[in-house]
């Protein structure tokens, strides 16, 4: 077979193919344009929700920087004239902090943000001694999917639990963040902690037993150190 004999051929293949597309496509066009017409719209909506996932995390970032802000304002000097953004009491810093922090956290509760200003307005109930509204925003913080977040609200919740006389509810807290620390909260931290509350009841053999398990563990670190120090003390 010659060359032009071949092209022939291979052009009538693709005039049919090409003709047999267009009849398909002319018996369904109803159907293609319905389809057509569904992956415009989903791919409108996914830009839709990512556009607006990043405007409503941008609004809560800046929301929580905002309360952040707050919580880390100067106080006065005693004798000193008053001043825009300075508190004259570090409860007054607290419980303007708390309006702001609890503002964010009820806006973007469904963001990241939102959960840690739940933890912060839950530190900021605790300062100012109001005991049941912070355990209820630390617990909604120790819910969060981020181990870093959680494990610092379930430490702070442990100590609340511990200071309302809830030792048995602390000491399990403390034991979720042992088995399952973070970057935040590391397992001999969280052992430091329950041992403080065991050495404060009375429980000196227990609390003996996890310095020594933290010093073992944490040999030349931080939290090997204070182990020692304990261990050294109590002898």
């Amino acid at each position: 077979m010659d060359t032009q004999t071949r092209h022939a051929l291979k052009n009538d293949k693709f005039a049919q193919a090409t003709a047999s597309s267009v009849s398909w496509v002319s018996g369904h066009r109803s159907g293609v344009v319905r389809v057509v017409i569904a992956a415009v719209v989903l791919l409108a909506l996914v830009i839709g929700a990512i556009v607006f996932y990043n405007v409503r995390s941008s609004a809560a970032d800046s929301a929580l920087g905002g309360a952040l802000d707050v919580y880390d304002a100067a106080l006065a000097t005693p004798g000193a004239p008053a001043e825009t953004g300075v508190y004259s009491t570090a409860a007054d810093r607290s419980r303007a902090a708390n309006k702001q922090f609890l503002q964010a956290a009820q806006q973007y509760s469904w963001l990241p943000e939102g959960k840690k200003a739940h933890y912060f307005a839950g530190i900021t109930y605790e300062e100012l001694g109001q005991t049941a509204s912070a355990e209820a925003e630390l617990k909604l913080a120790a819910d969060s999917w981020d181990s870093n977040l959680a494990n610092l609200a379930k430490v702070a919740l442990a100590s609340l639990y511990h200071q309302t006389a809830r030792d048995s509810q602390a000491i399990d807290l403390y034991n979720q963040v042992i088995a399952k620390p973070s970057q935040t909260v590391s397992a001999g931290q969280a052992q430091l902690d329950l041992a403080a509350l065991y050495a404060a009841t009375g429980k000196q053999d227990q609390a003996r037993a996890l310095w020594a398990k933290v010093k073992d563990a944490d040999k030349d670190g931080a939290a090997g150190s204070i182990a020692t120090q304990k261990l050294n003390a109590k002898q």
